[in-house]
């Protein structure tokens, strides 16, 4: 399904959906006042009256007149000196969400910039046209400027593009796919540079990778309590209710879903000696349901900034053309360092399970390690020891990047987000969380089976029969690495959450098992 690009009207399922490689395209409903806007820029760049970006210089150099006989020219040398980026390039489904949300953003028709323009990104993105975008050099105000320099590059035959997964120069990338480059015209450059777009793509990219490992993590949380003989009498439905938290709430449900009917849990009802367990194991529904929370926030500033217009000046609807600061990606700065937390700590507890499981002394039963033969065999210690260095390494990560600023442009633009490299900093984290997860969901399969012959509920057995179609139980001690990578990849590409009953678990739009809505055709 092509999902259509509505300014305003895209959803989180869409964004997901476009991420994970479905095609989209401009609405060309849009067309009317795109072009509107783009003949009132015209006017202004052929009066006398100076407007910022139309017909001066930008930044500090605000105040220098350009002659309409350079405009063209200031446009291409704006692009051509922006492009500054450096590192390594972001992921091509990071850059496909870019020209999405900057068509999106462009299709209001407030930017001023030609429908011919809008037509080329539009025709790109349909053949797989992806810019080469160095993901660093963004402070995340004024627009994303040097990455987004990389993207409107490739559109005037510079820079450098993905076609069909072969890299070429930028005039070659486009005449491989039929297109040709385009002259920008007044106010154009800018308009493809000014904007939160870069920010914005690979904060969606972290939020999506983030709750698509959060939801897994619901399922080897309550691998471990089962593995653990831990009790579900903390998921019960009222405990949450007297709170009123709506991710605790349904962080409960699912658990209390996946824990239904298992025999190992029906064992130790009776005859307990112990009266509580760990927080690792009784608080899940409290910190996991809090970051579903904080996702979900998260989320919802995320899908407002996809659908916003963030470039500068704006042909507002009197035709007056105002600079403003639309441009500033404090938003999604916020955003980005709320992801991070919730990343963090999902890693945080599922470790500490992790630990519970392989120690004797809390495991209740679980033999060192959960090995068959302790010393001989080491069976999962190290495994352990590495979602401790991940959660670590996470921990460090998820400091605050919106709080920091440094004035930039000779002091022009004084105070800056920091959105992109706060944003960029997610995608290592989940992977970071994924892993984590993965040993938790070899750790707990390894004590569920240890319990034999009781065996844990049906949705736990289906999760159970995932992980062991990646990786086979352990017995005698071998080479870990690839199980982990193995068990990883379950976690991060969602196959761990799908084996489980559908409706178990909830989904980022806020319905439980629900299917989100989206602007598909």
């Amino acid at each position: 399904m092509t999902v259509v690009l509505t300014p305003g009207r895209l959803t989180l399922a869409d964004l997901d959906a476009i991420y994970r490689g479905a095609p989209a395209s401009l609405d060309p409903a849009c067309r009317g006042s795109v072009e509107a806007a783009a003949a009132r820029i015209a006017e202004v760049a052929a009066g006398d009256v100076p407007v910022y970006g139309v017909n001066t210089g930008f930044g500090k150099l605000a105040s220098v007149r350009i002659a309409p006989v350079d405009v063209t020219t200031l446009q291409r040398n704006l692009i051509l000196s922006h492009c500054c980026g450096v590192g390594d390039p972001l992921d091509r489904d990071v850059v496909r969400l870019v020209m999405a949300t900057k068509l999106l953003s462009l299709g209001h028709g407030a930017s001023g910039l030609k429908w011919d323009t809008l037509a080329l990104l539009d025709a790109m993105l349909a053949h797989d046209v992806i810019p080469v975008i160095p993901g660093q050099g963004s402070v995340g105000a004024s627009g994303d400027l040097a990455p987004l320099a990389h993207l409107a590059a490739v559109m005037i035959g510079e820079g450098e593009a993905w076609v069909k997964g072969e890299r070429l120069p930028g005039r070659a990338a486009l005449e491989r796919a039929g297109l040709s480059p385009i002259v920008l015209g007044p106010k154009e450059g800018l308009g493809l540079i000014n904007g939160t777009q870069v920010s914005t793509a690979l904060a969606l990219a972290g939020l999506f990778k983030a709750w698509r490992t959060a939801t897994a993590s619901l399922v080897t949380g309550a691998l471990s309590t089962d593995a653990a003989m831990g009790s579900a009498a903390p998921f019960r439905a009222e405990i949450h209710a007297l709170r009123g938290q709506p991710g605790q709430i349904e962080a409960a449900r699912a658990l209390r879903a996946l824990m239904d009917g298992s025999q190992i849990r029906e064992s130790h009802r009776e005859g307990d000696e112990r009266v509580q367990d760990p927080y690792c194991i009784r608080c899940q529904p409290q910190v996991a349901g809090a970051c579903l929370d904080l996702l979900r926030q998260a989320g919802a500033t995320l899908e407002r900034e996809a659908n916003a217009v963030t470039d500068n000046p704006l042909v507002l609807g009197d035709g007056s053309v105002v600079s403003g600061g639309n441009f500033h990606a404090e938003p999604v700065a916020f955003a980005a360092d709320q992801i991070a937390i919730a990343v963090c700590e999902l890693g945080s507890v599922a470790q500490r399970r992790i630990a519970l499981l392989v120690d004797p002394a809390l495991s209740y039963g679980l033999p060192p390690f959960l090995t068959p033969t302790p010393g001989l065999n080491s069976g999962l210690m190290i495994a352990e020891v590495t979602a401790a260095a991940l959660m670590s390494e996470n921990k460090q990560r998820a400091m605050p990047a919106s709080v920091d600023s440094t004035p930039t442009s000779a002091n022009q633009e004084d105070h800056v987000s920091m959105a992109c490299h706060g944003a960029r900093r997610l995608l290592a984290m989940t992977d970071n969380l994924a892993r984590i997860v993965a040993i938790e969901a070899l750790t707990a399969a390894q004590g569920v089976e240890l319990r034999a012959p009781l065996v844990t509920s049906p949705a736990l057995s289906a999760a159970l029969a995932a992980i062991r179609a990646a990786v086979p139980s352990l017995t005698d001690d071998r080479y870990m690495a690839g199980d982990l990578a193995a068990a990883a990849r379950l976690v991060a590409e969602g196959t761990l959450a799908e084996a489980v009953p559908a409706g178990t678990l909830p989904d980022l739009a806020g319905t439980p098992g629900g299917e989100a809505k989206g602007a598909t055709a």
